[in-house]
């Protein structure tokens, strides 16, 4: 029979309690957390350079870029004009366009151009999906992929991971 034993101080217990807790949380939460960083990291594949969108051929290409396919013609196309001041609401749809390397702070109180696209290839969901487009001066600065009802949404241009 082999026998082993151990002589712990209190710090060293506690930082293997710490240890031992972190190892428990990780694999609870790991997987949220990698799909979280996936999420994150397909949202970076928007650009900060000035995308174009100025014609429906610029918009349909980005959109295309993110696997969306859309109808060839927004269903909405109206001039908008970003609050000066955000509200919470704003604020919140703000910090979704900065996941996208995107920021609607420098067109406070400008007009934007909002156009918006039924989405015809949303996984596991075929109607009512829609993709929001915002464009300044011809260029794209932001926008969502939404859905409204007790199952709604609202996400970044990056397609959901599976």
């Amino acid at each position: 029979m082999f026998m082993l034993s151990f002589r712990f101080s209190k710090k060293k217990a506690l930082l293997f309690s710490g240890v031992f807790l972190f190892a428990v949380l990780a694999a609870l939460f790991g997987g949220k957390l990698v799909g979280s960083v996936r999420q994150a990291s397909l949202q970076s594949k928007v650009k900060t350079e000035k995308i174009e969108g100025g014609t429906e051929e610029q918009r349909q290409s980005f959109l295309g870029s993110f696997g969306w396919q859309v109808e060839k013609e927004p269903s909405t196309v109206m001039e908008i004009k970003i609050p000066e001041e955000f509200d919470k609401v704003y604020e919140e749809y703000n910090n979704l366009q900065k996941t996208q390397r995107m920021d609607l702070s420098p067109y406070k109180g400008k007009r934007c151009k909002k156009y918006q696209y039924a989405v015809l290839n949303y996984p596991d969901r075929p109607d009512h999906v829609v993709c929001t487009l915002l464009t300044y001066n011809g260029r794209i600065v932001g926008g969502d992929i939404s859905a409204l009802g007790d199952d709604g949404f609202t996400h970044g241009f990056a397609r959901p991971v599976s």
